[in-house]
């Protein structure tokens, strides 16, 4: 499986992030809501699990695995699919039901070849999320927009959702109002 690099940089002013990443010479790509269905592969084992995903203009079927909170600690398998819905009626077809069904918003940048983010998902504060090929990649592009290492995140959304009190896996339906 594919190595996922990625950070967050949690509780960001998404305003003053947008200027941010465009004053450092960054390319807004666009914004979207993006919906998912989250299935448990093996009951009880919250490090692996399926995600069908739509947002907006591609939908994906992936595997996700956590091996750590690290940067490089997350492996995910994906491939595209045609149709959200069909999709989702193949899956309970060969017996798995959504644990959940979740939304959230998506500011989608590129500065100095890497993805930068900033999601805003309901009941918790925005946050950016930086993905690149390399975890000396996500590092570098913190930094240039002023962030250190020690800020970076690798934690999985359940966890930072943790971090507020909320206990995302009794939350069946995540929507915004």
């Amino acid at each position: 499986m594919p190595i996922e690099h990625e950070a967050k940089i949690l509780d960001i002013d998404p305003d003053f992030a947008k200027h941010l990443i465009l004053d450092k010479g960054g390319q807004l790509l666009g914004e979207k809501l993006m919906r998912r269905y989250v299935y448990d592969i093996t009951p009880g084992d919250q490090s692996k699990w399926l995600r069908l995903r739509d947002t907006g203009s591609e939908v994906t079927l992936t595997v996700k695995e956590i091996t750590s909170d690290a940067i490089d600690g997350t492996y995910e398998t994906e491939v595209v699919v045609s149709d959200f819905d069909t999709t989702n009626q193949l899956l309970a077809a060969l017996g798995y039901t959504p644990k959940s069904y979740q939304e959230n918003k998506r500011t989608s940048f590129i500065l100095d070849g890497v993805e930068v983010e900033i999601d805003t998902w309901p009941r918790i504060p925005p946050y950016l999320e930086i993905e690149g090929k390399s975890r000396e990649d996500v590092v570098r592009v913190a930094a240039v927009l002023g962030y250190g290492e020690d800020e970076l995140t690798g934690e999985n959304t359940t966890k930072v959702y943790s971090r507020y009190g909320i206990e995302l896996a009794g939350i069946a339906e995540l929507k915004f109002d």
